[in-house]
């Protein structure tokens, strides 16, 4: 039961302090409205302050982060980035994390993230068509890892399976770095006429602020300021702040929401999300550069006598805030009517630069709108940069079969399998190219164009050298991209790093903001959208810096599709110089658990040259398949291209470096005519050598053996008997 209404807390410094404010935040909230607030005043502060919804800490460094070309129709700041794919046609897209509630609740974190990721497509007035996620976990053998994996798996599939999205893409990873605090990003794409985009800044004074969608309730509240603190021994406490999700209310939001953008009477739109109505009002309000005035009474509430404070912070699920034509109200009630939806005028837009709040006549707030987030604190964090890696201890000689056995057989690099078969990525009778390769395709309905998804970080690289790191990071999602045949267009990242407060993490931040800004604009894949998650400690053990990249790609011809399938008897080819480079390696953290040595250096000017030679390869039909090398190097990417085309291999002889070294900007294609490619290779000024071929029921690795189901079975069988264990 919520408090009577006239009953509010003291304003203490204990709740000040629960509330996530600092003794400088608040002195700062006391002289912008020069008075004590009141209890409800206190939560929108907390709630438009905190990391989650202010980027406080991070701010200044996004905006260094390049967001323009002429692909691009709409950068950040809005629910989504937006790029032209040509005919009239754009692609909607962002990644955003749910990793605080996630690890709480696995199965309504993961699953409310997955919701709140396509209301930010379709309030843009997108018909979502692809999702995907990217999940860090601990070691198998941390007593919460299994039930966080079930749970958050589940709740992705749960979600996105009844919502009717294909799941096409993604990336899963387990390190101890990730016991306290699993990562769980999610994104999603929709497709949109370029001339029926709907953007969220209000106009117009004097005009309704309608709530859309379901009623509002208790789950959630505090969520944002939850989700911008560090985890401790009070965890459990926490649960009740994360949200209940459900598909099907969704389901009809997301059709109710583009049928009422039909009938053109949506000024502007805004997704609930993280703090709920105090966030999109005020978002909504700030961007028109107009005042909101909100009757709370008039909020669909879903439990009884809720206060002002509640009804505020609630981060209840499928709802939107919209302001509306008032001389086409009558239609669009009967849209919502129809889909079975809460539909209810709560507000209007008013001149003044006011955030006023009123419950039963009762003002319940009363703030300037601007100041809630033109004045939010923004911080320059003091940061270190991360030094050098010490160079990499001396490797033992390794038998080349149980290194590939040691990478193909572990939990990180074996077949994922068991995860995205429990998501649909067949809906919608478009995708062209499941999970389990180098980039998810999902074909523009009607048309015989395509668009690619791919979903890329190393957090070892990250830490060992932030700058490479996130250099590295754009690169092999422009690699994956064009190992697709498409034509990488644009990224959305989501920045998941420990304690901004202490200066090592700051500089892992700041490394790899800028490893990601100089990839970008080489490699022209602007950053449109994106999201912050810090704090992402427990007990004072930070995450691996985290900075995941999704990155879309376009195929203006259905032709231009490059699979990771080679025929047999193909030969292969290898794209790119190598030099052996094993330091933060795949083979020496699952033969050795060792992490040392730096990450691979990244010559962005030569992942260009090459990722275009191979598409340009494909187009001249000189070959058959193509797969970017990533972790385990040369010998793991021709046996994953082995195993999808069910033959053997044989890759000729080299040392350790050779087989499982991981340098950057290089690709195996699988070809029938070697010296073509060669030769086309030598034209366009990139290296190509020819290193095997595909064929037999063995795995060659020089004169070294093994089967290939040997490999199969352990390749495939591998996490999936870990989390049945």
């Amino acid at each position: 039961m919520g408090l009577p209404m006239s009953i509010e807390p003291e304003i203490t410094q204990d709740l000040i302090e629960s509330h996530g404010l600092n003794s400088e935040e608040y002195q700062r909230l006391l002289n912008i409205i020069g008075r004590i607030p009141s209890y409800t005043e206190l939560g929108i502060f907390s709630a438009m302050w905190n990391e989650h919804c202010s980027y406080k800490s991070s701010k200044k460094w996004l905006r260094t982060l390049p967001t323009e070309g002429p692909q691009v129709i709409c950068g950040p700041g809005e629910n989504a980035g937006i790029v032209d794919i040509g005919d009239g046609d754009a692609i909607v897209f962002k990644m955003e994390s749910h990793n605080h509630p996630s690890y709480i609740e696995p199965y309504q974190g993961a699953a409310t993230g997955v919701g709140g990721i396509l209301r930010d497509v379709f309030t843009m007035g997108a018909r979502p068509i692809a999702a995907m996620n990217s999940l860090s976990f601990g070691e198998f053998n941390h007593p919460k890892t299994k039930s966080l994996i079930n749970g958050v798996v589940e709740g992705i599939g749960g979600y996105g399976n009844c919502f009717g999205v294909p799941t096409v893409g993604g990336e899963v990873r387990f390190h101890s770095a990730y016991n306290g605090n699993c990562l769980v990003n999610a994104f999603a794409a929709g497709l949109v006429k370029k001339d029926s985009i709907f953007y969220s800044a209000a106009s117009g004074i004097g005009m309704p602020v309608v709530y859309l969608g379901a009623k509002t309730g208790r789950d959630g509240v505090g969520g944002a300021t939850m989700a911008s603190a560090e985890f401790d021994d009070t965890i459990e406490d926490k649960r009740p702040t994360v949200q209940v999700g459900d598909p099907f209310t969704e389901k009809r939001l997301m059709e109710a929401t583009l049928e009422l953008m039909q009938t053109g009477a949506v000024i502007s739109i805004q997704d609930m999300g993280a703090a709920g109505l105090t966030c999109s009002a005020v978002e909504m309000g700030d961007k028109g550069n107009l005042g909101v005035k909100l009757n709370l009474e008039d909020v669909p509430q879903r439990e009884e006598n809720m206060t002002a404070y509640e009804m505020m912070l609630s981060e209840s699920q499928e709802r939107m805030l919209m302001v509306l034509k008032p001389e086409l109200e009558a239609e669009a009630r009967a849209v919502f009517d129809k889909w079975d939806l809460d539909f209810a005028i709560v507000g209007e837009t008013i001149a003044e630069d006011r955030f006023l709040v009123l419950h039963n006549d009762e003002v319940k707030a009363d703030l300037p709108l601007k100041a809630l987030s033109g004045t939010a604190p923004e911080y320059d964090r003091p940061w270190v940069e991360t030094p050098p890696a010490a160079p990499l201890a001396k490797i033992p000689y390794i038998d080349p079969i149980k290194g590939l056995m040691a990478i193909m057989g572990s939990a990180n690099y074996g077949s994922k399998s068991w995860i995205y078969e429990q998501y649909d990525s067949m809906v919608m009778a478009d995708t062209l190219v499941r999970p389990g390769s180098d980039a998810g395709v999902i074909r523009i309905h009607g048309t015989n164009k395509a668009v690619a998804f791919t979903s890329d970080v190393s957090p070892r690289y990250c830490k060992a050298n932030p700058f490479e790191g996130g250099k590295q990071a754009v690169a092999e999602a422009y690699r994956n991209l064009s190992a697709t045949g498409s034509k990488p267009l644009a990224t959305t990242d989501n920045m998941n790093f420990g304690n901004p407060e202490k200066p090592e993490i700051m500089g892992q931040f700041v490394g790899c903001i800028k490893g990601i800004a100089e990839a970008v604009v080489v490699l022209d894949m602007p950053i449109v959208s994106g999201n912050v998650s810090l704090y992402n400690e427990t007990d004072g053990t930070g995450i691996l810096p985290t900075p995941t990249i999704g990155a879309v790609g376009l195929l203006t011809n259905l032709d231009e599709i490059i699979k990771n399938i080679p025929n047999n008897g193909d030969n292969f080819v290898l794209i790119g110089k190598t030099n052996g480079h094993l330091g933060q390696s795949a083979l020496l953290k699952e033969m050795f658990n060792r992490e040392d040595g730096d990450a691979p250096k990244v010559d962005l000017n030569l992942e260009k040259l090459v990722g275009e030679f191979v598409r340009a390869a494909h187009k001249a039909k000189l070959i058959t398949a193509a797969h970017d090398l990533s972790d385990g190097g040369l010998a793991v990417a021709a046996t994953e291209m082995a195993l999808s085309a069910g033959v053997g291999l044989k890759l000729k002889a080299g040392d350790t470096g050779w087989f499982f070294g991981e340098d950057q900007a290089r690709y195996l294609l699988a070809c029938k005519d070697s010296e073509a490619v060669i030769s086309a290779a030598k034209l366009a000024g990139v290296a190509a050598e020819l290193v095997g071929s595909f064929g037999g029921s063995n795995i060659y690795l020089g004169e070294a053996i093994i089967d290939i189901d040997t490999v199969k079975k352990a390749f495939e069988t591998t996490l999936r008997s870990l989390v049945s264990e």
